[in-house]
């Protein structure tokens, strides 16, 4: 799987020219999320996403779409498991809210403590999946998340990346640089039994 150069990680239906057809304004924010490109994302994010995607598209391989979701994600630990890739279960996602936590979300997967990946299983990724993994990697000040949805035939088109910018930034010389704010650390597998 090779991501070279300056190609977009976005949803096929994710595209300015579907937005358009669709009537939807794309928000100011949205677009920040998606100006980013490969090459201005930090190296070892690029290569932890490339590692983890091949691991997607192994169970997806195997498994093909028509599972339920926690089916695809027990499966893919499993695949991170066996390459060797630090992967949290169902981590908690606090909000902040005018002096208050709220809890009670919980991203699907956090790999390496730095990747949110969001699973679905669905007929087709809607803005509101999208948005879950926005706020996922806001709230939780992570750098990237991955949508993966599984109910696809190809896994590469069921794949939308998204990433925070108040976390990466790209820098003059489109290398790109983590800002001062750190994904939250995460000690140990959450597995439900």
């Amino acid at each position: 799987l090779n991501w070279a150069g300056d190609s977009h990680y976005e949803c096929a239906e994710d595209t300015e020219q579907a937005r358009r057809q669709s009537g939807i304004p794309g928000q100011k924010q949205q677009r920040t999320i998606m100006s980013m490109k490969h090459a201005d994302i930090p190296r070892e994010f690029n290569d932890l996403t490339d590692r983890v995607i091949g691991c997607a598209i192994e169970v997806h391989r195997h498994l093909g779409p028509g599972l339920l979701e926690r089916l695809y994600e027990t499966a893919l630990l499993h695949e991170l498991d066996l390459a060797g890739i630090e992967a949290d279960r169902q981590v908690e996602i606090t909000v902040p809210y005018k002096g208050l936590t709220l809890s009670g979300q919980r991203a699907d997967l956090v790999v390496g403590g730095a990747l949110v990946l969001e699973l679905k299983a669905v007929e087709a990724v809607s803005d509101v999946h999208l948005a879950q993994l926005v706020s996922y990697i806001r709230s939780g000040g992570y750098p990237l998340g991955i949508l993966i949805n599984f109910h696809v035939p190809v896994l590469r088109k069921g794949l939308c990346r998204r990433i925070n910018p108040s976390v990466i930034t790209p820098s003059p010389s489109r290398s790109g640089s983590v800002s001062s704010a750190s994904p939250r650390s995460v000690s140990s597998h959450e597995r439900p039994a």
